[in-house]
């Protein structure tokens, strides 16, 4: 009988170190693959190769991205990734955001 004191391991999966140069503004070793999920698709599409948007794929699913692309601000993306990133997902409606909902949002958050 073996006699295990260290307790439940974590079922949580780690983002893999291929994704750090992606993130490079962040504190890599505090990423939550959950919590951090539209940052990590966000940074996938923008600057990832191919691995990269694999990855994203198959642990958070076509649909989850799909679905956090479609609700992401267009202007969160590069203009050179989001055809492809259409093509690929079959996106057609890209969330836009005006001008003055980030003027309003900004005045909001300062107010408070």
């Amino acid at each position: 009988m073996r006699n295990d004191k260290s307790g439940p391991k974590s079922k949580t999966p780690k983002l893999p170190l291929f994704f750090k140069p992606l993130l490079w503004a962040y504190d890599f070793s505090s990423i939550d693959i959950e919590k951090d999920k539209k940052r990590i698709i966000v940074n996938t599409i923008n600057y990832g190769q191919w691995k990269h948007w694999q990855w994203i794929v198959k642990n958070y699913g076509r649909k989850e991205v799909k679905q956090i692309i479609q609700n992401t601000p267009i202007s969160e993306f590069r203009p050179s990734v989001l055809k492809l990133v259409s093509i690929l997902l079959g996106i057609k409606n890209l969330k836009y955001a005006s001008r003055s909902d980030k003027l309003k949002k900004a005045r909001n958050f300062s107010e408070t």
